[in-house]
This record gives structure tokens, sequence and C-alpha cells, in this order.
């Protein structure tokens, strides 16, 4: 595998092509101009929609600037995220992040004004301008909130509290990304030197034991130092969260948190109850993982270490591509030819080279298409995530050409489905073409440790989330000792009692942000659950369900999540697919536990 030491190295077919977007800085910078003029356009309009064609006028306008923006921002996004140390990157992002924020401020009257209007004036704004039909559904969306909405005087007051609000999760970002200093950890040759997150992960799954183990101690070290410090951070987002529930009238912060999505609370409370129920596979992995490993007793820093080893193969990222569309052929002509195209039209930014931003994503560009940003290292790890991300890509193409943009951006529960549909077509492809049991093995425990991680880790943290709200509502205490009794209790029940539990594991509850954006993970495991669904009734090679799954991935935000899984067959609200995945989960542990090599 090539390392890079600079963009210049890196073959031009594999590096995006920002030249879509702006030709040139100078046509970004007429871009930047025109959202700046569209904004005070936008913000004279405070308290001078008067009729329907004000509304429409208004309305045009938001969206012309809406455009542009997103135009502008991406630029300057992807932009420095090829080299996040050049000073020239960073400007352009500061001044793309300073339109934002004027931006937010000049449409901040809108809401309110739009609230404050009888239902039945809107309704004849509709009529008595035609053209506002085009934005009936968003106008409508809005008014859905109008019992949630507080007088325009209190609306104000909250909105100069919004930045206050936000501290708890300023605050634990600055602790966990600035402040936190690891532990340290024993080189080959005897130094010592301080854990770093990077180095933690490989030595979780590629280290011997005792390393493992003392970087597992040392990476908690500062969580537990600093336990009461995130417990108050993390309290006070949490009563932060009851706090706004209440004052805008909702039942609780969980009934809020699916309010947008107009999801049920019997979603979420069945998807944990459920889980619960089926745990079983999950407690059996444990001692499956356990018996590999030969050890007395299993602990957390034994849990990620590879249980298959040295089936790597080198592949390069054309033989990765060609790989991923034959795995996805059960989705038919038309997705594959359109997924190939993007490889020749440089919608992917392939190598990882110095500055680059790390991991992998894909940025949808209303208008352009999609971006794909990888850092590829040529192995089947890779060929994974380059599925996963053109699974987005493919969701951003399809709902972006079929839907005008109001419609075009589809909603974070669904996100991770069409990424997730194509993962699991590719460990299908890839069980079958595997000739050697070692490899298929491998590939088993690749998936099945996805699977924990993306679809029972999340359910477990939406318990936690769900508990620890009750109990501020509730006005009982939350700090350091309840986190850790909650999160235990938790880890036991999800994970068995195959584990040995030290002190640390009570504790990681203190280093997952995701709580300090409440009710947001149990979306991962709906997504996941709805994808083996999705792609299951695939392989059986039904056109009808590959049509309706185009349909869905052509739907944007056109209706609410749930309605728009059932074009594709899945009913969350049955709960019949939560069952289905489960269900797969514990054939894929008996499956790979049966294997010998």
């Amino acid at each position: 595998m090539k390392h890079y030491n600079s963009r210049e190295e890196v073959a031009l077919k594999e590096k995006w092509n920002l030249e879509d977007i702006y030709p040139s800085k100078e046509q970004w910078e007429e871009g930047v101009k025109k959202v700046s003029e569209l904004t005070n356009q936008l913000k004279a309009y405070n308290g001078q929609i008067h009729n329907a064609s004000d509304l429409y006028q208004y309305l045009c306008i938001d969206e012309e600037v809406s455009k542009t923006f997103t135009l502008v921002s991406a630029y300057a996004r992807l932009g420095n995220d090829l080299d996040t140390r050049d000073p020239q990157s960073q400007e352009l992002l500061n001044k793309a992040e300073s339109l934002s924020f004027a931006l937010s401020e000049a449409v901040s009257f809108f809401f309110p004004y739009l609230l404050s209007l009888p239902e039945e004036t809107l309704k004849n704004y509709l009529k008595e301008e035609p053209k506002l039909a085009y934005f009936e559904k968003d106008l409508m969306e809005m008014y859905r909130y109008k019992k949630h909405v507080l007088s325009s005087e209190q609306e104000e007051i909250m909105s100069q509290m919004g930045q206050a609000m936000s501290a708890p999760n300023q605050i634990f970002r600055m602790i966990n990304n600035a402040d936190i200093k690891f532990g340290t950890i024993t080189k080959e040759d005897g130094t010592k030197v301080e854990l770093t997150r990077g180095m933690y992960t490989q030595i979780m799954r590629n280290g011997e034991r005792e390393q493992r183990k003392e970087a597992y101690i040392a990476h908690y070290e500062p969580y537990i130092q600093l336990k009461n410090s995130i417990a108050a951070t993390l309290s006070s987002a949490i009563k932060n969260n009851v706090t706004v529930s209440k004052i805008r009238h909702y039942p609780s912060a969980l009934d809020k948190a699916l309010f947008g999505d107009d999801v049920p609370r019997s979603v979420y409370e069945q998807l944990i109850s459920t889980t619960k129920k089926h745990v079983g596979g999950l407690h059996e992995y444990a001692y499956v993982r356990k018996e590999i490993l030969g050890v007395d007793e299993l602990h957390m820093y034994d849990a990620s270490v590879k249980l298959v080893e040295d089936v790597e193969q080198e592949r390069s990222f054309d033989d990765a591509y060609a790989t991923m569309l034959k795995a996805l052929a059960p989705l038919g002509k038309d997705y594959i030819e359109t997924l190939s195209s993007f490889k020749d039209q440089r919608y992917i930014d392939v190598r990882e080279t110095p500055g680059k931003m790390s991991g992998a994503y894909n940025m949808g560009v209303y208008g352009v298409h999609p971006f794909v940003l990888l850092n590829h290292q040529d192995d089947i790890n890779s060929l994974f995530t380059l599925a996963h991300e053109m699974g987005h890509a493919m969701h951003s193409h399809f709902s972006s050409n079929h839907q005008p943009f109001p419609t075009a951006r589809y909603s974070i529960f669904v996100a991770e489905v069409a990424s997730t549909v194509n993962e699991v077509l590719l460990i299908h492809h890839l069980l079958n073409e595997a000739e050697d049991v070692k490899m298929r093995k491998y590939l088993l425990n690749h998936f099945i440790e996805q699977f924990r991680g993306t679809f029972f880790t999340q359910v477990m943290f939406a318990e936690f989330e769900k508990i620890t709200h009750e109990r501020a509502e509730n006005n009982e205490p939350l700090n350091a000792d309840n986190f850790n009794e909650i999160y235990q209790q938790l880890f036991k029940e999800y994970n068995g009692d195959a584990y040995t539990l030290d002190e640390q594991v009570k504790y990681n509850w203190a280093r997952i942000p995701h709580f300090y954006r409440p009710f947001y993970v149990y979306k991962y495991a709906t997504g996941f659950a709805s994808a083996i669904h999705i792609a299951t009734a695939l392989l059986t090679g039904d056109k009808q369900i590959q049509k309706n799954y185009l349909e869905f991935l052509k739907s944007g935000s056109s209706d609410y999540p749930l309605e728009l899984l059932k074009k594709t067959g899945v009913d969350l609200a049955s709960g019949e697919p939560i069952e289905n995945a489960l269900n797969y989960f514990g054939n894929l542990v008996t499956e790979f536990k049966q294997l010998e090599y």
C-alpha cells in the first residue's frame, strides 16, 4: 500500500473536482456577495409580510439564498477538509460560517410570524396564490409546531438563551478534545509514551493482551479523574433538555425529540423492549469470543481484538470499486450504471494525505452532485467503507434529482438505511465468493462486530438516555454515582455475564459525545434493522421490491420517515423489522461459532 506525502502525488482521477461547484475562488466570492445581498433582502421582510404575494416573494428569496449558501458552504468545507492546516481554506470556511450566522439571524423572525397567523389565513393565502403550493408542505410542517411555539417575546428570550443552553455540549467538547490527557503506555523498547486515541484503537484491535489492558486503563484514567465535572456537564445537558421540553409543552423530553420525525413513542420503547428480549445472541457471542481467545476471564480490553487473523488481502481502489459494483447488482442496472459513473466523474477524493480530514463521509450538494471523502487504505475495511459511503452518495443523487429543493434533503432517521443496505449486499456477495473457510469466518466476524456496535450498543445508549431523562423529569438526582449505577446495570443486561467487569466499564457514559445530542442514537439501530430487512428482500430478486427501494431513495423528505420506509416494506411500528434483524444476528453468531478451519 502506497503512502502519499502530498496531494500532488495522488492521481487526478482519485481527487474530487471542486470546480464542479465554482470554477474559481473569484466566482465563490461572487456567491458570498450574493448570499449577503439576499440575506439583507430577507431581513427587510421582518414585519412586512401582509398578504399571499408578500409571503411567496419572501419564500422565493429564501430558497434562492439557501441554494446559493449550500454551494458557498460546500465549496469552503470540502476545500478545508482536503488540508485542514491550510490558512487560506480556513479563511474561506470562516467566511462561510459567518454567513451562516447572519442568515440565521435574518430569518429568525419568520417562524414566529408564520405561527402567529390564524390557520385559516394561511389556507386562504394558499388559495389566493397558486404558486405557494410549491412551499405548502414546508409551511404546513412548520404549522405543526404551533402549540409548541411561545409568544414572540418568549421566543426572543429563548433565542437569546440558546448559546447558554448549548454550553454543556461545548464544555464537554473542550474537555474531550482539548483538555483530556490520557495516561501513558509502555512501548516495545520499554519507554513510556502518552496514549492517543489513534493508538488506543489500534492496540484494542491488534495489541497483545497486557498491552491492551495497559492502554485500556490509561484511556479511562482521565475520565475517572474528571468524573464529577463530566457528570455535572451531562446532568446540565439533560436538565436543559427537560426544561425546554416543559417550556414548549411537550409531554417529555423524549416526545419532543421524536416530534420532528413524527415517530410514535411506542417505536422507541418497542426497539428497546424487543432488543432486550432477543439479546441472547449477543450474550452467546461474548462466550464465543471468550472461548476463541482462550481466557479465564473476558474483559472489555478483549472485546475488540480480532478473532480471525491473517486474512487481510490488499485490494486496489479500482478492484474495490469493481467488487462493490458486482455486489450491488440486486439494485438494478440504472443504479449500477449511475454508481459506476461517479468514479470516472471525480466525485470521490480517495487517498489519505497530510492534513486531510480523517474518516469518510458523503456530502450531497444540491444542483451539483455528491462529494465523497475517503481515506482509502486498499484493504477490506476500506472496501466496506467505500460501499457504505457510496450508499449515502446514491441516496443524495436520487433525492436531489427527483425532489425539489425543499424536500431533497433526507432525514437523519433514514440516512443510514441506504449505506447499510449496500454493506449487507456486499457482505452477502463476499461470503458467496469466499472459497477459504478462514476468510468466511473473518467476514462473519466483521459483520457481527458491526452489528454489535451499530445496533446493540446504540440501543443500550438509547435506554441510558431514556432512564436519565426520566430521572431528571422526576427531580431525582443525577451525578457520577447515579450514571455509574445506570450504565453498569445496562451493560450487564445487554452483554450478559461472560464479561468480568472492571472498574472502568461503568464510566463509559463519561466519554460518549452523542449523549449531548438527545435521543439521536436510536436512529442508528432503526436504520440498521431497516436496511437488513430491505437487503434481505432485495436478495430474493423480486423486481417490485427493487423498484420500491429505488422509489424510497428518490423520495428525499417528501414524507415522514416511517411512511417513506413503508414504501420498502419496512413497518417499524410493527416491530417486525427489529425481530428479523435480531434473528439475522443470531444466525450470524451460530454460523460463526460452527465454522472451523
